[in-house]
């Protein structure tokens, strides 16, 4: 059964978001965890509740239980073991992408939402086939290192680190992230990293991505809150509560220096 393993304890929250962290805890490659915590950050900061469940083997995922969903990454070891249970979820997690509730795949959970995943050895690990990109694992050598791109449509750039063997090919009703200004980014020839299928977005950052890039932490919370509250909901803009965190700054040291 699903567990919560995290949440915010506001003492008089606005809202209420409920977030599915899947196989959270078999999934958790280079602290991809972060992510959990700069979504609580982000929640608290717009007074909003933030509950984490885990939902793993044998788990029932419901859609309508959900606003929004984090998939972290993990190594070709922990895909083979839940392969032969993401049946229990697709045509939810299906169901939850497609209406377009925001969610978050990094790296290993990035590729098992697409169509394939094949080894350097040819055997298929089993992915949900929900999204149409496929991924193969050369195995003779690793993309690692810093990786700087930029996304035309929100006009932003995101910074990150990536390590990961799996060359991933969008389809075509997929957007990339972002460009890559630097770095190898999905499979080091095409020149985009992760991607963008309605609110649903990927990408290789490990390190966490959202605490390097709290913009896109904010649209994610944000979408959620607006899609269960209503657009008309009326939120701190970003500049407001976190363009110090992204400037790689806290409040303390903003206050030491003026």
């Amino acid at each position: 059964m699903t567990y919560t393993s995290i949440q915010s304890h506001l003492e008089n929250p606005t809202y209420e978001l409920r977030v599915a962290h899947l196989y959270g805890d078999l999934m958790n490659t280079y602290g991809d965890n972060g992510n959990i915590l700069m979504l609580r950050y982000v929640g608290s900061k717009l007074n909003c509740e933030m509950i984490f469940d885990i939902v793993s083997l044998d788990d029932h995922f419901k859609a309508d239980d959900y606003q929004l969903a984090f998939w972290g990454g993990g190594q070709d070891y922990e895909q083979g073991i839940i392969a032969d249970h993401l049946s229990e979820l697709t045509d939810e997690l299906r169901s939850f992408i497609e209406a377009g509730k925001p969610m978050l795949a990094i790296c290993g959970g990035y590729q098992m939402l697409g169509k394939s995943y094949t080894l350097a050895d040819g055997r298929p690990i089993k992915c949900t086939g929900i999204l149409g990109h496929v991924t193969e694992n050369p195995g003779n050598d690793r993309i690692i290192g810093d990786v700087k791109i930029y996304n035309e449509d929100f006009d932003e750039t995101y910074y990150g680190f990536e390590n990961h063997g799996g060359r991933t090919y969008l389809a075509a009703d997929e957007k990339p992230l972002g460009k890559v200004i630097y770095g190898g980014g999905n499979n080091g020839q095409s020149g985009e990293e992760g991607f963008i299928y309605k609110n649903t977005f990927g990408s290789y950052f490990h390190g966490p991505l959202l605490s390097r890039n709290a913009r896109i932490a904010y649209r994610l919370v944000t979408t959620a809150l607006k899609q269960k509250y209503g657009e008309a909901i009326e939120l701190p803009a970003f500049e407001d509560i976190l363009a110090l965190e992204e400037a790689g700054q806290t409040i303390s040291d903003a206050k030491r220096k003026a």
